[in-house]
């Protein structure tokens, strides 16, 4: 009997503590939406979830040795950090901000100030000291700091000041969910990214960052490995993360990825990063379509249902599958699958694949 190439797969969910709670999480209900049986705990967390030097210093923390670039396409709205800011911009916090200039110290604030004349080996080396102050400061002084910073713009708030120059409402946000900790200064040396619905972000190996708000499809390398230093309960590796960074700066506007159109398919999207480890697309197909037919690749990949319900079909397999929200289809490489929608309603799919 011939191996399947096109099936179904039960996926299990991680309840990370950074995932949203209960039905709010668009995890949760992407597996309620799938799996009738499943029951969902409104007070647990739902969400997913350098390499081979830190596989071999601490392999309980750091369980391979592979790279871990990855990918957010956001779902809806969506925040987080990502790579470092433009120096220009740094220092204008480190003077809007005196508390995150004390963390700093002045030596380091003063060696970032004068790099912005050098060259980019200069900035980098003056980004680094920078950055290891502030996370190797410790933990009673950053407390004190971040407290006062908190009092003084929830003043400035309540006195009808807008503080958006310092993020002031996200600083008391992050303050709100994670009291007293570093990460909470993160957001004046890294980038501020608002993604739209299907705009991404890529994020190489040893960049910075950090998801806040909304929901994204996420793709990465096949890695376990995350290196911590704030704004999580888990393990924090600080001089770890202060070392392997990568400390060169840049707008913002840089860190987003925007898709190639398909040249084949009026309803795909390529978001294709420049490593080897993934590619993912995305097929947004109006509900006055009847049939999609899903193009063979020369990889295997998986294909999620965000949105839809479906009947695949391919040539090889004897039944069909009822594919309908959050469910999953492996399909083999150099095969296509016939998808008939059983709804008049618009599908939206994501496929993560490798483009040999």
């Amino acid at each position: 009997m011939a191996a399947q190439r096109v099936f179904p797969l039960s996926c299990v969910v991680q309840q990370y503590a950074w995932g949203k709670m209960g039905s709010n999480s668009e995890v949760a209900r992407l597996l309620a939406s799938s799996d009738p049986l499943a029951q969902i705990s409104e007070d647990k967390p739902y969400a997913e979830e350098l390499a081979e030097k830190l596989h071999l210093q601490a392999p309980q923390h750091y369980p391979d040795a592979n790279h871990k670039p990855e990918m957010a396409i956001a779902l809806t709205p969506f925040q987080g950090l990502c790579g470092f800011r433009p120096v220009e911009e740094i220092v204008t916090f480190l003077t809007k901000v005196p508390e995150f200039q004390f963390l700093i110290g002045d030596n380091a604030a003063t060696q970032l100030k004068q790099s912005l004349s050098r060259d980019s080996q200069a900035v980098a080396f003056a980004l680094r000291s920078c950055f290891s102050h502030l996370m190797k400061s410790e933990k009673k002084v950053v407390a004190e700091q971040l407290n006062l910073l908190v009092k003084r713009i929830s003043q400035q708030v309540a006195a009808g000041n807008n503080m958006e120059d310092i993020y002031g409402e996200l600083l008391l946000q992050l303050h709100q969910q994670y009291p007293g900790d570093i990460g909470c200064f993160a957001i004046y040396f890294l980038n501020l990214l608002t993604l739209k619905p299907g705009e991404a972000m890529f994020l190489e190996a040893n960049v910075p960052h950090a998801y806040l708000k909304g929901d994204c499809v996420e793709c990465m390398a096949c890695s376990d490995n995350t290196v911590r230093a704030g704004l999580t309960p888990k393990f924090i590796d600080v001089p770890t993360l202060c070392e392997m960074l990568s400390y060169i700066p840049s707008p913002s506007q840089d860190r987003l990825f925007p898709p190639a159109w398909s040249q084949e398919d009026p309803y795909l999207s390529i978001y294709d990063p420049p490593v080897p480890d993934f590619t993912v697309m995305k097929m947004e197909v109006p509900g006055s379509v009847t049939e999609y037919r899903v193009l063979a690749l020369d990889s295997a990949s998986i294909l999620l249902m965000v949105q839809g319900t479906v009947t695949a079909s391919t040539r090889t397999a004897q039944a069909t599958i009822s594919l309908k929200r959050g469910g999953v289809l492996f399909i083999g490489a150099n095969e296509s699958v016939s998808l008939k929608l059983t709804l008049p309603e618009d599908l939206l799919m994501f496929r993560a694949c490798c483009l040999l």
